[in-house]
């Protein structure tokens, strides 16, 4: 189906995926390979994939180490009926973090649910991320798109130096421009005054959370380097104190 001016499939899958903090996990069962669901927390690595921090004495770890193939379920949570809200089935393999990408899973997923500190050390407990193949959006009636890894995913080509950057502008941000945060949600995105902190950034956006509450603020241009994400926020804040209720 082609697209209506006031559905963009790419970016509503982009924004789920940044959006959501939990999620419907169906694994297969080890041995016999019936379908197995459960409910898990999530955060998102950079490019938007999902990560996970499971217990291997979980049921669903068992059936991840004995096959990564996956699908997860995640929906804006919309008042009223559910099934009228937006909603993704991604699939995938799920990836145990390596030597080289732990660090960025733990910092991304303990900025999304600070909480889980106390699971960190855990012996048996290890951080996941879900290589996604494709994704099922569903966004109302007529609103149904296949979309390839390509659509949904933020490409990250050429953004080292914002990379290396993200977890001091997170720190900075949240020490020294709560006032900012504030009004990136309240004047540019719509929500409700509160204690909106950073969680993460990237080429195309910053996430915030207030609570369970995660919000996508896009940026209007890629950024790939600290400076420009720098002048970015700078200009978005602006624009933000101009606005008029």
């Amino acid at each position: 189906m082609q697209p209506t001016p006031d559905f963009a499939p790419e970016k509503l899958a982009k924004s789920l995926l940044r959006r959501s903090r939990q999620g419907a996990l169906a694994t297969l069962m080890a041995g016999s390979g019936d379908p197995y669901c459960s409910l898990v927390n999530l955060a998102s690595h950079p490019d938007g994939s999902p990560i996970l921090l499971i217990s291997g004495l979980a049921v669903h770890t068992k059936n991840i180490v004995a096959d990564s193939r996956v699908s997860l379920m995640l929906d804006e949570r919309a008042a009223g009926d559910p099934l009228e809200g937006s909603r993704i089935m991604l699939s995938g393999r799920a990836e145990a973090a390596g030597v080289d990408d732990k660090e960025l899973l733990q910092r991304r997923y303990l900025n999304a649910h600070p909480s889980a500190e106390a699971f960190v050390s855990f012996k048996d407990f290890s951080f996941f991320r879900i290589r996604p193949t494709g994704t099922h959006l569903v966004a109302g009636f007529g609103r149904i798109v296949d979309l390839t890894p390509e659509q949904f995913l933020t490409d990250l080509t050429g953004a080292d130096d914002l990379l290396a950057a993200e977890e001091g502008a997170v720190e900075h941000m949240n020490a020294d421009h709560r006032d900012a945060m504030g009004l990136y949600a309240t004047k540019l995105l719509g929500a409700a005054a509160g204690d909106w902190r950073c969680t993460g950034c990237d080429p195309e956006g910053l996430d915030m959370q207030e609570g369970q509450t995660a919000l996508r603020l896009e940026f209007p241009e890629r950024v790939t380097n600290g400076t420009a994400l720098r002048k970015m926020l700078v200009r978005l804040a602006g624009e933000a104190r101009t606005k008029v209720d």
